[in-house]
């Protein structure tokens, strides 16, 4: 993307000066998007966002520019503005000598979308549409969606990094209402990968959209969920968002150091159930936030973060690791090249167990089954959360019955992590993600095997 010997000269002025550190981070991303809205096709887009932000630290400060501009001319004026920024002090010169270095690839593409006109993309969208409308008279509504990118990126920093990566994503959504004498009912499903247009080839958009449609077409039946802490069983892959709030985030290092985590100062301490080891990787070929480096040049790991119920480690940006003294965990990531980097997951998720999932639900006189969670909100400093429930029923006599209409879940993320009895061998990753932090959104994944916590507060409307 940029020849190795102007980055060395870019680095070269942003490091003048005294600069501790300074880093080129380039990027180069398409991306394209069609909607469907009730069988017409309401959007069909794509663009290209191509551009260098240029980091420099000095001392406790961070100098930061970016630019459009990717000749040498305009990258070394961004390099001299984030230098100024970071208050570098002396007239020294820095050279930097960098070292190409490869980290493997977590999967192959084998189809590229942007090679892939633009009719067979929108015929996923109305053959889609058909399936949905196929359930019944019932679905009165059908969106489907889908979208691709291509994400070129180089990393070159002062510590000899030169490393580079190219993400591939590809992913499709459908969102049915259902109409009765009970109201409208909505069903949801999305199917999304770090792969090329082969995911279709994997996957069939028309099952997925039945899938939707007989969701919401279920929910007209639904009974009010009901109310008060019981036990709850959440179902393989349907509940991963909920670790990934009320859990990892509060395992980022940044929010450790600012006194934002109920885990502060735990390491090393039994936080959760021996039942409980949380990992986040992302090196999961082909799983939603997984890569080949983060956006500060380091290959992705395998991280666990709780072993056995015990705290062993929080996730770590570059900046955070060097003022710790020890290596980045893979877990630097940023939004775009006009953003900064932070501690950001990648899939995060709990390993399955030894247990049967029917024998889980059997094994529970009464409570709630959910199959799948949506968005909620969690304070990181006291682990507080409140999910929506999108999918959820009934369990009455160790079987699962009713369907219930939406209500929420509400608990705490260290006593859920306690009161996880029960955990399953079906380990499943859930649909991909967005996660949201400091103004800055990234792809992530989650997952979880079919368990059960012993209790948790239901918020439904059933007297």
């Amino acid at each position: 993307m940029i020849d190795q010997d102007v980055l060395e000269r870019v680095l070269g002025v942003a490091a003048r000066g005294g600069a501790d550190f300074a880093e080129v981070f380039v990027e180069d991303k398409r991306s394209s998007s069609a909607v469907l809205d009730d069988g017409r096709v309401e959007e069909l887009t794509s663009g290209r966002d191509r551009g260098a932000g240029i980091r420099v630290v000095a001392g406790e400060s961070t100098g930061f520019a970016h630019t459009a501009d990717l000749s040498e001319a305009g990258l070394v004026a961004a390099a001299a503005i984030a230098s100024e920024a970071a208050r570098a002090q002396g007239s020294g010169t820095r050279e930097v000598a960098l070292d190409a270095d490869t980290a493997p690839r977590p999967n192959v593409v084998r189809i590229l979308p942007g090679d892939v006109p633009k009719a067979r993309k929108v015929e996923l969208l109305t053959r889609a549409d058909h399936a949905a409308r196929a359930q019944g008279a019932a679905v009165t509504q059908v969106m489907a969606r889908y979208s691709d990118s291509r994400r070129r990126i180089l990393v070159a920093n002062t510590d000899g990094t030169l490393a580079s990566d190219d993400q591939v994503r590809t992913v499709f959504s459908i969102s049915c209402v259902a109409t009765g004498d009970t109201g409208m009912q909505t069903g949801r499903e999305t199917l999304g990968h770090t792969v090329g247009f082969e995911l279709f080839d994997d996957h069939d958009v028309e099952e997925l959209a039945a899938r939707a449609a007989q969701r919401a077409v279920t929910k007209l039946a639904a009974r009010p969920a009901p109310s008060g802490q019981m036990p709850v069983v959440i179902g393989a892959g349907g509940g991963g968002v909920m670790f990934h709030e009320a859990c990892g985030h509060g395992l980022e290092a940044d929010l450790v150091a600012k006194g934002a985590s109920v885990f502060r100062d735990r390491v090393g301490e039994q936080v959760a159930s021996p039942l409980v080891t949380l990992v986040d990787d992302g090196t999961m070929g082909g799983e939603w936030g997984c890569f080949a480096i983060d956006d500060e040049g380091r290959p992705a790991q395998r991280n666990v973060l709780i072993q056995d119920g015990v705290l062993v480690d929080y996730m770590w940006d570059g900046l955070r690791a060097r003022r710790a003294g020890r290596p980045s965990s893979g877990n630097g990531r940023r939004q775009s090249y006009q953003h900064l980097p932070m501690v950001r997951m990648t899939n995060t998720y709990l390993l399955g167990g030894r247990g049967d999932a029917d024998s889980i639900v059997a094994d529970t006189p009464s409570g709630v089954y959910i199959a799948h969670l949506g968005g909620g909100q969690v304070n990181t400093a006291t682990g507080d959360f409140v999910f929506g429930m999108t999918e959820a029923y009934l369990i009455e006599d160790g079987r699962i019955t009713e369907p219930l209409r939406e209500g929420n879940l509400i608990g705490n993320g260290p006593e859920v992590l306690r009161n996880i009895d029960a955990v399953a061998a079906d380990f499943a990753m859930g649909p991909p993600g967005t996660c949201g932090k400091d103004g800055q959104g990234v792809p992530v994944g989650d997952g979880v095997p079919t368990l059960r916590v012993h209790g948790l507060t239901i918020g439904g409307t059933a007297a």
